[in-house]
């Protein structure tokens, strides 16, 4: 059947669009149509600061901001911690670490892709980079001795042996690097420490070590489908590490690489990746939310985790906008992950079992009408109809009402993980009403969110 979709974007979805520039490669185009079918993602940030429970870095940053603050032995003087922060280095020894079952149970929820956290704002490299001892593998660190010590090449070499699709994220500041935090300054804030038109020589060499930290990581490393690069304000024209000449070079070495040069707006941003939030209609440019399943980026005892329901309603909301879910955990200090984020996959796993239909390939379908339901579109022409399960609707309704414009009158319609075709009726408003049969209401093939689908 034809389907004819209506687009309703806001004033500001438009205007967001309209800065947006596509990539022009076609092996570059070709492969953001792939990513858009991953849909579901799973990031990682994990790193020595895992042994104290804190965020990611951003203690050692001298702004003074509520979820950055430091604690502990050292809160009184920055200086000292910083050297603690850093002495960290020699005492990670994640012994525990087996990212075979971290890609099994991605795998199982569901996941495509993986993005992982080679290096982030405090310098920290969790791969053998040949620019700094400041790495897993150096000999300071007890992980080293481990046979896996070169983590992010086993945690890549895994996921892909999965069939996945591989990300590495990459942190343009580096505040362990002294051409960018210059010692003979004391650090001010996130930037730079030094006056970079004055000290030319000076940051040329962090641009040179970036540039080379990169080529390691495209060159050594396998198939990267994504580079993830973090920390925007690191930009043309105050921090200016030559990024055109940085994405020809990644892109000699892999030429179909995503570069997601996070909110720096341009042709170095692929896709954008909203932080902790969902836009509330498609935008019309290629997007992806990365959120945390708990509270925290990193690993904290105790943290609270999202449900189940809300991560499969995530999950779907943003598909049904057109985006991609990258749904963040922080390994522990020992290597593994929360025991309730490993339910918590399991449980995704169990739905997506049943719908991944509707998630996996589809593409968004936005309706002219106000509807309670979430709409994509399969790469066969089928459309799924997603109703979430929350207090509202604790259970399956008597029927469910499809917009005039997303059926014709040889439309077949079906519930996923029940066998019969539902019976359907055109109401006098125009659009089609499936009949749900009570043994249907009462025995509902899953939890969590129901997708129906029309033929």
């Amino acid at each position: 059947m034809r389907i004819l979709c209506t687009s309703l974007f806001t004033v500001a979805s438009i205007l967001g669009a309209q800065d947006y520039i596509p990539p022009k490669e076609p092996t570059v185009k070709a492969q953001l149509e792939r990513w858009k079918d991953w849909r579901f993602g799973l990031l990682m940030h994990w790193g020595p600061y895992s042994q104290w429970g804190i965020v990611e870095s951003w203690s050692i940053c001298p702004e003074d901001e509520d979820w950055s603050q430091r604690t502990g032995t050292f809160n009184g003087n920055y200086f000292q911690y910083k050297t603690a922060y850093e002495a960290l280095q020699k005492t990670f020894n994640p012994t525990k670490f087996n990212p075979t079952r971290w890609a099994e149970a991605a795998k199982d929820a569901g996941m495509r892709y993986v993005v992982f956290t080679t290096k982030h704002h405090d310098g920290f490299c969790m791969f053998d980079t040949a620019t700094t001892d400041y790495k897993v593998t150096d000999p300071s660190c007890p992980f080293s001795q481990n046979r896996s010590a070169n983590i992010a090449k086993n945690v890549f070499d895994t996921f892909r042996s999965k069939g996945f699709g591989i990300g590495a994220y990459f942190s343009k500041p580096d505040w362990h690097s002294e051409n960018y935090w210059w010692p003979y300054f004391p650090p001010l804030n996130r930037r730079a420490n030094y006056d970079l038109s004055k000290y030319t020589e000076r940051w040329n060499a962090f641009t040179q070590y970036t540039h080379q930290q990169i080529k390691e990581l495209v060159t050594d490393y396998g198939k990267i489908d994504i580079l993830w690069l973090d920390g925007g304000w690191v930009r043309a024209p105050r921090e200016d590490i030559k990024m055109p000449e940085l994405a020809s070079m990644a892109r000699h070495h892999q030429p179909d690489i995503l570069i997601v040069d996070r909110e720096v707006h341009g042709e170095f941003e692929n896709y954008r990746t909203p932080e902790q939030k969902v836009p509330e209609a498609n935008p019309g440019y290629p997007w992806e939310t990365c959120m945390t399943m708990g509270d925290s980026w990193s690993y904290v005892p105790g943290d609270n985790y999202k449900d189940t329901a809300t991560l499969i309603h995530l999950l779907c909301k943003i598909v049904s906008r057109g985006g991609n879910f990258l749904l963040n955990i922080g390994p522990s200090p020992e290597g593994d992950f929360d025991p309730i984020a490993y339910s918590r996959l399991k449980e995704i796993g169990e739905w997506m079992k049943l719908n991944a239909q509707a998630i996996h390939g589809s593409r968004p379908v936005e309706v002219n009408t106000e509807t309670p339901l979430y709409f994509t579109k399969g790469s066969d022409g089928s459309i799924y109809a997603i109703l979430l399960q929350d207090k509202e609707t604790p259970v399956l309704p008597e029927k469910i009402s499809i917009p005039q414009n997303l059926f014709n009158k040889k439309t077949s319609a079906y519930l996923l993980g029940a066998k019969a075709q539902l019976k359907t009726y055109q109401s006098p408003d125009g659009s089609l009403s499936l009949l749900l049969p009570e043994e249907l209401r009462n025995n509902p093939p899953c939890q969590h969110a129901w997708v129906f689908k029309l033929k």
